[in-house]
């Protein structure tokens, strides 16, 4: 495991507001990140999965202060990023870059394919212009795509072709930190293995650092070397891919890892059906977020919150009962 940490947030924070009525007053809050904390190591690639709606996105939009936290410190390299004026988060932004999750959206349709992966270089005056050029056809060349293809636009590419114009754009700075969120689900699956397999090469050609968000359990068993589980907003397990996927802590953790497919028709995990649905982040449930799911749960999973603590070697969970429910494997 590598020593130094590149990313540490603490206590971090996200709250959206709900407005009402002509005075447009704030009524309630909607809690999409509440109190997450963790650390990112130099070199490795992190993921964090949990349900649509369980505050990957946002928090990774956070991180990045394209949504200004709530509350809680962001560390980059050492450094709180947390409060910085934008004058000076702008020079950080040149380390931290972000693969989004619509290719077609995040790329401006006025512009050319140049001139969006050249656009960054020219913020924060990078070469020449005549130098830019080059480096924009070298960087389409490097994720795959034909030299040429700089001087058109956006609509002219294929889903695949334009998450690769947004990847050559993302490492265009040189940036040190990269948060994928969500860069392979809305692509087809022949084309999804193309673009992991971009990711796994550029990682180890550039020495970069992931932050990967995704739904996808199978996919981040193939990119990440640890995994953050998260459930309303909250982190309940981190650790290690292999402890992850062998045995899960955290009942949540188990339900998922019991949904992933085996490809392999002699081997079977006994499916873990949650009861009903995912509670509001407006008003979540008492004491531990997932209690009212929870297979195991006991009267003090309702009432008192447990904190994220190690219970084996670098793995920890969220639980005031870790390991109670177990993932059955048959063969």
């Amino acid at each position: 495991m590598p020593e130094s940490v590149i990313l540490k947030v603490e206590d971090l924070k996200k709250y959206f507001p709900i407005k009402a009525g002509v005075l447009r007053k704030i009524v309630a809050w909607v809690k999409a990140v509440d109190g997450v904390s963790f650390e990112v190591f130099t070199g490795e690639s992190l993921g964090i999965v949990g349900e649509s709606g369980c505050g990957k996105s946002t928090l990774g939009m956070t991180i990045l202060r394209l949504y200004e936290p709530t509350a809680g410190k962001i560390f980059f390299e050492g450094r709180e990023i947390s409060g910085l004026p934008s004058s000076r988060l702008r020079l950080v932004r040149k380390e931290m870059q972000m693969i989004f999750q619509d290719p077609f959206s995040s790329l401006d349709p006025r512009m050319s394919i140049g001139a969006i992966i050249e656009e960054g270089m020219a913020v924060h005056g990078m070469y020449l212009p005549r130098e830019r050029v080059e480096k924009v056809q070298e960087l389409l060349e490097k994720v795959g795509l034909s030299r040429d293809y700089a001087r058109r636009y956006p609509h002219e590419f294929s889903g695949g072709q334009r998450q690769r114009i947004g990847i050559a754009r993302a490492i265009a700075l040189h940036p040190r930190f990269i948060i994928a969120d969500e860069a392979v689900s809305s692509l087809d699956v022949s084309i999804r293995s193309q673009i992991l397999n971009l990711i796994l090469e550029l990682k180890e050609e550039y020495g970069l650092t992931y932050l990967f968000i995704s739904h996808d359990l199978a996919v981040v068993k193939q990119i990440c070397d640890r995994i953050l589980v998260m459930y309303l907003g909250k982190a309940v397990e981190i650790a290690g891919k292999r402890d992850i996927f062998s045995h899960p802590l955290h009942p949540y953790a188990v339900a998922l890892i019991s949904a992933v497919p085996v490809p392999d028709p002699d081997y079977r995990v006994d499916r873990i059906i949650l009861r009903g649905d995912v509670p509001s982040p407006i008003n979540p449930p008492s004491g531990c977020r997932f209690h009212p799911r929870c297979p195991v749960a006991q009267k003090q999973c309702g009432e008192i919150e447990p904190l994220l603590r190690e219970v084996e070697r670098e793995h920890w969970v969220a639980c005031h009962f870790p390991g109670s429910l177990e993932l059955k494997r048959k063969r």
